[in-house]
């Protein structure tokens, strides 16, 4: 899939600021956590757009902050031309027919003293769409995610990991949205449950017409079901590509760290591979470094890069834009990349 036509979800210049209080009966604020820092992006009709970085990167708030889940501190949050950023959680009601979340952990996101039957139904009661048809809606949902209709009568404790987190899918789908923000879907799973996870949701967007944002630190799973994949670091986006431009030339040096960073299945392949070791703790959200966020632990910096050259990445935020490469990338000096 390209990403044409008119996005049917907009971010622009999305912050986010947690505050951060003293200690003490006087509690007073001294900072703030600045989570998410002037995120922009589109999502496109049936696409699905990852998005990807080490935990603290922001992801999850980005997605939190999309829904109204989180307050926006500034930015707008647009679908389908209406501005989602202040809207009450009454005005936000309506659109949340439209717009549905699947969380990471299914054993927490499920309520374990209601059964199966009335998890799915929930959302269709509170929307006034539970009919006389409502059980046959429930029954259909849960086929439609691989489970047995007959099963509806049970609690969400008596299904495995897998199960429960296509129970979250089958409620998120009972109002058929048009999108659906999927936060580490299958992070909390094994791997031999996470490619039937990952094929399912893929078949409901052929079938359906759904757009997906995917959240996830796993750029392997993002090779598999993105059609453009957008890094996050300390809460900006450093690079936004479509997915198979980004794994065959990163152009961020933090790209090229986590991408050379995936296993291969071929040992002699991995054993000759290059590798971008990236040293050094997250700076702290409180207080991130100026200029450009990254450039406490870019493998370039010091070494590759003149003082002029390191002066710009103190003193100048690199802005996400395509400098040459064929796709946005928020580095002064970005420099395509083969790695696997």
């Amino acid at each position: 899939m390209s990403a044409q036509g008119e996005p049917v979800l907009e971010v622009r210049d999305l912050v986010k600021h947690f505050p951060v209080h003293s200690r003490g009966v006087v509690r007073r604020r001294v900072g703030d956590v600045h989570a998410v820092c002037g995120v922009s992006f589109d999502l496109y009709a049936d696409e699905t757009l990852g998005l990807v970085g080490e935990s603290g990167s922001g992801k999850t708030t980005t997605a939190r902050t999309l829904l109204n889940l989180e307050r926006a501190t500034s930015g707008t949050v647009s679908y389908g031309g209406r501005e989602l950023t202040g809207l009450s959680r009454r005005q936000m009601r309506p659109l949340r027919e439209e717009l549905q979340i699947v969380f990471q952990d299914p054993y927490a996101s499920l309520d374990p003293r209601v059964t199966v039957q009335e998890i799915v139904a929930e959302p269709l009661r509170i929307h006034g769409r539970y009919d006389a048809a409502g059980r046959a809606q429930v029954r259909e949902l849960l086929r439609l995610v691989g489970l047995n209709p007959e099963h509806g009568n049970r609690f969400a404790h008596e299904f495995s990991g897998g199960q429960r987190q296509r129970i979250g899918i089958a409620r998120a789908l009972a109002l058929r949205p048009r999108i659906i923000i999927l936060d580490e879907p299958v992070s909390a799973l094994d791997v031999s449950i996470q490619a039937g996870i990952l094929n399912l949701l893929m078949d409901l967007q052929s079938e359906l017409g759904l757009s997906f944002l995917f959240v996830a630190h796993d750029l392997s799973v993002m090779r598999h079901v993105a059609h453009r994949v957008a890094v996050m670091y300390l809460g900006r986006i450093v690079e936004l590509a479509p997915t198979h431009q980004l794994f065959a030339r990163p152009s961020h040096p933090y790209t090229q760290a986590l991408i050379s960073a995936i296993p291969l299945p071929d040992p002699r392949k991995e054993r000759a591979r290059r590798r971008i070791i990236v040293e050094g703790d997250v700076p702290s959200p409180i207080s991130p470094p100026s200029g450009c966020r990254f450039r406490t632990r870019c493998p370039r910096f010091a070494t590759q890069l003149t003082e002029s050259e390191r002066t710009a990445c103190v003193e100048q935020t690199p802005e996400l834009a395509d400098r040459g490469t064929g796709a946005p990338v928020a580095c002064h000096y970005a420099q395509p990349v083969r790695l696997l």
